[in-house]
C-alpha cells in the first residue's frame, strides 16, 4: 500500500476518524501501563530503556524507534501507508502528552485498575486503527516484511523479535513485569474482538462487501494457513462484520497473531 492509495474508497471521513482516534488512544494506553509501573509492552519495554539511558522522554525515543523501524523497510522492500506514517509520530505524541497531564498514580490497587484499563484501551484503539485500512504500524510492517523474506511463519518471526525487544529493553533499564505477560495474553484477543466491532465494509466493483481489512469473504484460508480462528469459509459477513479468519491474514493485523 503506498501512502496516497489509503486515501481513496467509500467511508473515507469515519476511516480518518477511526485512524487517528485509534493512534492517540494507543498512546494514552501505553502512557497508562507506564503510569501503573507493573510492567510495559514489548516495545515500550524497549522505549523505556531507551528513554532511562538518553534522558528523551519515552514519546520521543518512540518516534526516533518508529523511524528507524520504518527505515529498515527499505530493504525488506515494504510500502507504508498513511497509517504508517501517522503511527511514528501520533502514538508518541500521545504518550507525551498524557505523561505530562496524569498525575502519578500510588497504591497497588490503583496501579491493577490502571494496568487493566491501559491494556483494554489498547486494545480498542488496535482495532480502531488497523481497522481503518491505512496500512500497519512500523514494527507489524517489519515483522510481516521478514515474514515473507525468511517464509518463517508470523508467529516465530513476531515471537523471535518480541523477545530480543523485551531483552535489550530490560537490560536498559525498562520495565517488565505481571503487566507484560498480561498484556502478551490478552491483546491478540481484545484486538480481534474490536477489530470485528470497528469493521469498515468496503465494496468491490462487483458490488460484494470486503472485510475491514480489504479481503474478500473466503481468502484468509488460500492466504494463510495460519489464520483459522473463526468463521466460515466463504461466508458473506453482514455489513460492518469481519470474519474472525479474514483480519489475521492482513499485514494490519500482524499484532493479532500470537
Amino acid at each position: 500500500m503506498s501512502i496516497a492509495s489509503g486515501t481513496r474508497g467509500r467511508h473515507l471521513t469515519r476511516r480518518l476518524v477511526q485512524l487517528y482516534a485509534g493512534l492517540t488512544l494507543y498512546g494514552i494506553s501505553s502512557a497508562l501501563l507506564v503510569l501503573a509501573g507493573l510492567g510495559l509492552e514489548p516495545w515500550g519495554v524497549l522505549h523505556q530503556g531507551l528513554a532511562e539511558r538518553t534522558g528523551l522522554t519515552i514519546g520521543v525515543v518512540s518516534i526516533v524507534v518508529g523511524a528507524v523501524v520504518l527505515l529498515l523497510w527499505i530493504p525488506i522492500r515494504q510500502r507504508p501507508g498513511l497509517g504508517t506514517v501517522s503511527n511514528v509520530f501520533v502514538i508518541g505524541l500521545a504518550m507525551d502528552g498524557t505523561l505530562a497531564l496524569v498525575p502519578e498514580i500510588h497504591g497497588l490497587p490503583a496501579r491493577i485498575a490502571l494496568l487493566a484499563l491501559g491494556i483494554v484501551l489498547n486494545g480498542v484503539a488496535t482495532g480502531l486503527y488497523i481497522a481503518a485500512r491505512f496500512g500497519p504500524g512500523p514494527r507489524d510492517g517489519l515483522m510481516t516484511g521478514l515474514h515473507r523474506l525468511t517464509g518463517r511463519s508470523i508467529r516465530l518471526t513476531r515471537t523471535l523479535i518480541e523477545i530480543a525487544v523485551v531483552t535489550t529493553g530490560f537490560l536498559l533499564g525498562g520495565s517488565v513485569g505481571v503487566g507484560t505477560v498480561l498484556y502478551a495474553l490478552s491483546i491478540g484477543p481484545l484486538a480481534q474482538f474490536f477489530l470485528r466491532f470497528f469493521a469498515v465494509p468496503e465494496a468491490t466493483a462487483g458490488g460484494a462487501t470486503r472485510s475491514a481489512t480489504g479481503a474478500a469473504p473466503g481468502d484468509a484460508a488460500d492466504a494463510d494457513p495460519e489464520a483459522t480462528t473463526g468463521g466460515a469459509p466463504g461466508a458473506t459477513p453482514e455489513p460492518g462484520a469481519v470474519d474472525a479468519a479474514v483480519a489475521p491474514a492482513s499485514p494490519e493485523g500482524a499484532i493479532l497473531r500470537r
